[in-house]
């Protein structure tokens, strides 16, 4: 049985990127730092695909995390086909009201952890000049986001380093795919159901199951890059083109202002 490990899966889309690769039939890896969900997932994965699911309960910003998982697969002598490195933490506040350990979670978690997670697993991949890793960055990569700096700035790492590992890895046969979600009704969105419907219905919101049901596609295709749906494909083709600058003006708009008091 060929393998995927599947980063930050208790939940959201991490739990549909398990879901749905089980559902190809890949053996489960579910790797986050929730224990309790973590089995509940590995359990219904397993009632619902019949494929062995593997359960590794991990801290993603610690300094030896990636070494750890990737060490735990070894001793299980797993061929890993897949690996999805789709954690993340969204934090909304100003850098200078973000305190340095949250600083170091959100680097570690966005940068650190992937690069090592994919050194790891990749070197594999290389050798048996077959596999295929998917990267989750966002939407916000492509222009400067105040109040999230921290996160887009990450997410701007991710979209760099998976263009330049792609060009590496094509050559041995081995895909690299980095997905841009805009919105995604998941738990990083702290809104209520009928916010959540008003965007859905808008079409400025995904559902999980969408946004990793194209993901997938693009990753099997080698694609290397991801952008699911219109209203995402609308605000990344617009933020590519517009200069930084035009964040001035918009940013003294009076709620804005207050927005930036306040976070």
């Amino acid at each position: 049985m060929k393998y995927a490990v599947v980063t930050g899966a208790s939940s959201g889309m991490g739990l549909e990127f398990a879901r749905q690769l089980a559902e190809r039939k890949y053996g489960i890896v579910i790797v986050s730092n929730q224990p309790e969900e973590n089995r509940r997932v590995a359990e219904m994965i397993c009632r619902q695909n019949h494929v062995d699911v593997r359960v590794i309960n991990m801290d993603l910003t610690l300094p030896k995390a990636a070494e750890d998982i990737y060490q735990q697969v070894t001793s299980w002598e797993l061929e890993v086909e897949v690996l999805v490195s789709n954690a993340g933490m969204l934090l909304f506040s100003t850098l200078e009201r973000t305190s340095l350990e949250r600083l170091d979670r959100i680097i570690a978690l966005h940068c650190t952890t992937p690069v090592k997670l994919i050194r790891l697993f990749g070197e594999d991949m290389l050798k048996r000049r077959k596999g295929y890793v998917l990267i989750t960055s966002s939407s916000t990569a492509w222009m400067p986001y105040p109040t999230i700096s921290h996160y887009a700035a990450t997410k701007a790492f991710l979209k760099s380093f998976s263009r330049s590992i792609w060009y590496e890895f094509r050559r041995y046969g081995v895909g690299v795919t980095v997905l841009f979600p805009g919105a995604v009704d998941t738990p990083l969105y702290q809104l209520d159901d009928r916010k959540r419907r008003w965007f859905r219905q808008l079409g400025m919101m995904q559902t999980p199951r969408q946004t990793v049901s194209t993901a997938l596609k693009a990753l099997f295709r080698k694609q290397h890059r991801c952008v699911p749906g219109f209203f995402t494909k609308l605000t990344v083709g617009l933020c590519a083109l517009a200069p930084a600058w035009v964040l001035l003006p918009v940013l003294k708009i009076p709620v804005l202002k207050r927005l930036l008091d306040k976070v």
